[in-house]
């Protein structure tokens, strides 16, 4: 009898113990990744315990806890239920970032490629409505601007003989693809005040991202805290009639978060026709459907009105640079549109080493475009799904972590081109459409398989292997009535295979070394297959290269020095040349070989971090040594001469201040060496050097009520420059070639931004 009571008097404790545990979770803040290994200790030190895989922890009792990890500051908390945990990342301690666009969640440390990250306090140190100066801090890139709505980024060179857009390098807003079926990347309809977080990986390094040539841009939106309802607004006024406004709600608890943005913009434009309306929407959530599931959703609505400006020749450049292209300024040229964007994600998590990540995502564009040439009306429809098993398992008692997947796309593309005859009314103010010139309709589909994995060999070394299988073809239907010759075909390129290995090396617990060998390739857009007679070309091919890569990144002096120094080779065959036959008229050929040898250095360094001060500072730069190996375009062999559209030397450095007081203050310095705009090297721009500079006051963050009010100067000095530059330009009608958009002079900027936390 004495015993049973003991035994029952036991269980009892043990069920009442049982009940008193605790779990969570712990992430990080920016980017609600599971954060592995984060140690977790009671006050009196009688108890400790890390996190898992999954970020997961399970405590005995309701206390309070030290939650802690190298690169992230100690938090000390008061459990007394389940609880989500996030800790903030140490700025300086950048070694210490994990990698979004890595499917292994990597530390940056553990990544043999070339990659950057821009955290939201880089992207909002910049530019408030514009990307070019944000993106143009990272070694290896450059963006042009001509407006808004206008752009071209290369990374590393690819890119540069696009004309008017991004084109060979591919971006994801989270898991959802930017980069449409014929290759071409928009990026400007999704708003900055959005994004938490940008992840560039340079080169043809990513084999789970389609192995583009260029590289991989990797927008990842900004995720409200766990447990914590905001509103915000925020609005900006500035030079050439400016005016943004901003409003964000986020509801948030447990399990599930919902964020919704709302974005007006207006700009007048430095020049002439050159009017910006632009509307965003975008709407992202995150919900926790059990321990096992997750699902996401992301939605992104834009409607814009754009009126272009167009190019100028150099005299116009030089004497009248707010004026438009004479034959835009007549036709009041512009760009319509609306587009949207939504993606549907879901994790399920097998057991503790095996997960299922797949994405569902459509997009739309409805467009219309009078240009002094024509009309073009525009209608795009996309669907696809990505889908990849990831697992972690042991091979010769050492760690292995793989991942197999499959990306599939398909978009159809309609297009109506009409004459314009605006100037058949006198004053030149009304648009006329007038009779059907062309009917096409594009279905374009690829697909991508592919396998990426990490062998840790040792605690000091381990290595990366990873292949892509894409196939890619085109659809061409010509539905214009009697059109002879007719367009109709289709084109399918062989099956493009590209492998990359690598390897890391840690020489100590906050540096690293490594190389890496990869291939990649872009394929031609449809346009480009194009012969002027109408016929398919089957002979182009896409361009293709190998990149070899060795590199080195850490942190030094007690972490207030990290540092990133990338030396890389690439050879490209195959090489894509636009060839202009007529104003809006191009036809592709592949013209020869291009090398592209370069040097990236990225330093940032704390020099003062004390209480209630820090200031620290910022520098890139960038050396390429980019030519055509062998160069035949037609008769002319331009065969050693410098790649176009890019230049060879630019370096980019920032000082910031912050204070605990609220003052801030940071001063960003770009300078671009001069650019060849012709294959022959006949004409280069000036290189030029630009100042912008931005302070401002936030409020005590402890406080539900908060403010942010700051000023910005871009262009500081007033520097002439083009922003934007056409290679190759024609000379139609005995014209003079129209190379250069005109950036902004000098011009300003204030906002002030009102957050409540509920």
């Amino acid at each position: 009898m004495k015993f049973n009571f003991f035994l029952i008097f036991f269980l009892l404790m043990l069920l009442n113990l049982t009940a008193q545990q605790i779990t969570g979770i712990v992430l990080d803040k920016d980017t609600k990744i599971e954060i592995y290994g984060a140690y977790i200790s009671s006050t009196n030190n009688s108890f400790s315990t890390k996190t898992d895989r999954k970020g997961q922890f399970t405590l005995p009792n309701a206390a309070v806890y030290f939650f802690s990890k190298e690169g992230y500051i100690t938090q000390k908390v008061n459990i007394t239920e389940k609880k989500t945990i996030e800790l903030i990342a140490i700025s300086e301690s950048l070694s210490e970032i994990i990698i979004v666009s890595n499917n292994f969640k990597n530390k940056i440390q553990n990544i043999p490629t070339a990659i950057s990250v821009l955290t939201r306090k880089d992207i909002q140190r910049n530019n408030v409505i514009d990307m070019t100066p944000v993106l143009n801090t990272i070694a290896g890139v450059f963006m042009h601007s001509g407006t808004l709505s206008t752009n071209r980024i290369t990374i590393r060179g690819i890119g540069s003989r696009s004309p008017y857009n991004t084109s060979k390098i591919r971006a994801y807003y989270q898991d959802i693809p930017l980069t449409n079926g014929s290759g071409i990347t928009t990026i400007e309809d999704i708003d900055m005040t959005t994004l938490g977080k940008l992840e560039i990986l340079k080169g043809p390094s990513s084999s789970i991202y389609g192995a583009g040539l260029g590289g991989t841009l990797q927008l990842i939106p900004i995720k409200t805290e766990f447990n914590k309802s905001i509103i915000e607004s925020d609005y900006t006024v500035g030079s050439f009639g400016l005016h943004k406004y901003t409003l964000k709600t986020a509801v948030t608890n447990n399990k599930n978060s919902v964020n919704l943005t709302y974005t007006n913009l207006h700009l007048d434009g430095y020049r002439a026709n050159n009017k910006t309306d632009r509307e965003i929407i975008t709407i992202t959530s995150n919900h926790d459907i059990g321990t096992k599931d997750k699902i996401s959703f992301i939605g992104n609505l834009s409607r814009v009105k754009a009126f272009i400006p167009s190019s100028l020749n150099e005299d116009d450049y030089f004497e009248n640079p707010s004026a438009a292209a004479y034959t835009w300024a007549q036709s009041k040229g512009f760009e319509e549109y609306t587009k949207g964007l939504l993606g549907v994600s879901w994790q399920h998590e097998y057991n503790s080493n095996t997960t299922q990540k797949t994405s569902v995502f459509s997009s739309f564009l409805n467009s219309y475009e009078p240009r002094p040439f024509n009309i073009l009306k525009e209608e795009t429809n996309g669907i696809g799904i990505r889908t990849r098993l990831l697992q972690n398992t042991t091979l010769f008692k050492n760690e292995l972590n793989w991942t197999i997947g499959i990306e599939l796309f398909n978009d159809a593309n309609s297009y109506q081109t009409y004459k314009n005859l605006y100037n058949t009314v006198a004053s030149g103010s009304e648009l006329i459409q007038g009779e059907l010139l062309s009917n096409f309709k594009e279905r374009r589909t690829y697909f991508n398989l592919f396998f990426d994995s990490k062998y840790t060999f040792s605690k000091k070394t381990h290595y990366t292997l990873g292949l892509n299988l894409n196939k890619t073809s085109y659809h061409l239907k010509d539905n214009l009535i009697n059109n002879i010759p007719n367009f109709s075909g289709n084109y399918s390129f062989k099956t493009m295979i590209s492998p990359k290995i690598g390897i890391v090396y840690k020489n100590s617990l906050s540096t690293m070394l490594y190389g890496s060998i990869s291939h990649g390739f872009s394929p031609p857009t449809l346009e480009e297959t194009l012969l002027p007679d109408g016929l398919i070309n089957s002979t182009i091919e896409p361009e293709s290269g190998w990149n070899y890569e060795i590199g080195s990144r850490g942190q030094l002096f007690k972490n207030t020095v990290y540092f990133d120094i990338a030396i890389y080779r690439m050879d490209v065959k195959n090489l894509l040349v636009a060839r202009r036959t007529n104003n809006d008229e191009y036809m592709g050929v592949n013209a020869g070989k291009t090398q592209y040898n370069g040097l990236e250095f990225t330093l940032k360094n704390t020099f003062i971090k004390t209480k209630n001060i820090t200031l620290f500072g910022f520098h890139s730069f960038a050396y390429n040594d980019f030519k055509f190996k062998k160069f035949i375009d037609d008769s002319n062999d331009y065969s050693n001469n410098l790649l176009t559209g890019v230049p060879k030397l630019t370096y980019n450095a920032t000082i910031g201040l912050e204070s605990l007081n609220g003052f801030y203050t940071s001063v960003n310095y770009s300078f671009v060496g001069e650019i060849p705009l012709r294959d022959d090297n006949s004409v280069y721009s000036d290189e030029y050097q630009i100042i912008n500079t931005q302070f401002g006051y936030q409020s005590n963050t402890n406080n539900n009520f908060q403010y942010n009010f700051l000023v910005g100067i871009n262009n500081l000095t007033n520097s002439k420059y083009a922003s934007m530059l056409l290679i190759n330009a024609g000379s139609f009608g005995g014209n003079k070639p129209r190379y250069y958009y005109p950036g902004n002079p000098v011009n300003y900027y204030t906002s002030l931004k009102l957050k409540y936390l509920f």
